[in-house]
């Protein structure tokens, strides 16, 4: 058996809606993530299975991007909401 055989890299529902809502901000208000980004949010949308390489990665960018949260624009009901930061953590 191989290393990671034992794990699910579907992406669960909530991720599927995340990422969707992430292109259809994105689509919206043309800001935020890159085209990378919005490569991975498509593949999660449609429920395509992740490689663990790319999840690792994933978590690498939460992990940098952490400081997003903090700015203006990140949460419901502030100015500028959707920010390019929460735009790019939903994608």
């Amino acid at each position: 058996m191989a290393k990671y055989d034992n794990i699910d890299f579907m992406p669960p529902q909530g991720v599927r809606d995340e990422a969707a809502r992430g292109l259809a901000w994105r689509s919206e208000y043309g800001r935020g993530g890159t085209e990378v980004g919005v490569a991975r949010a498509r593949d999660l949308s449609n429920g395509v299975n992740i490689s663990p390489e790319t999840a690792r990665r994933m978590k690498a960018y939460f992990d940098r991007h952490e400081i997003d949260k903090q700015g203006k624009g990140y949460r419901p009901g502030e100015d500028g909401y959707p920010s390019a930061g929460r735009i790019a953590w939903a994608l």
